[in-house]
């Protein structure tokens, strides 16, 4: 009995590094240390389609509920509150003339959404047709399409 407890103790000696840490026991811990993986990290196997259909579903679901559906407090969309806290910020105001929608459009993309002006534009649009929404979000100028 004292000699396996002595064989085992020997055993885990040979297999400490000299930092004191364990070597790696099977050959996928072997190489998550190639990889520069955090020690004691684990690779985990799993079906590539499985885990695509999960994540892409969970994505989905999150830019459904957080920006394609309207707020039901007020109606909303962020982007609808994004334009509508730059025009504030900016000094747009009803009382001042008007501006250029590509002002406005700027002011957005660079302080609040930087992913790109077209959906910033078709939404300041939206928001001055009387069609469009049920109340006026915005005074447009010129033209800002028709409804037919």
């Amino acid at each position: 009995m004292v000699d396996e407890i002595n064989s085992a103790r020997d055993d885990a000696e040979r297999d400490q590094l000299p930092d004191g840490s364990m070597e790696p026991q099977s050959p996928q811990e072997a190489d998550n240390t190639d990889y520069g993986l955090m020690k004691g990290a684990r690779v985990k196997n799993m079906d590539l389609q499985q885990e695509m259909r999960e994540s892409y579903l969970a994505y989905a679901l999150s830019v459904i509920v957080e920006r394609a559906l309207p707020d039901v407090r007020d109606g909303l969309k962020p982007v609808h509150r994004r334009v509508i806290y730059a025009m504030y910020d900016g000094g747009y105001r009803p009382d001042r003339g008007y501006n250029k929608c590509s002002r406005v459009v700027g002011d957005v993309m660079g302080k609040y959404h930087p992913h790109g002006d077209s959906a910033i534009y078709d939404t300041l649009v939206r928001m001055a047709q009387s069609w469009s929404m049920r109340y006026m979000l915005v005074d447009g100028q010129g033209n800002f399409g028709s409804p037919g």
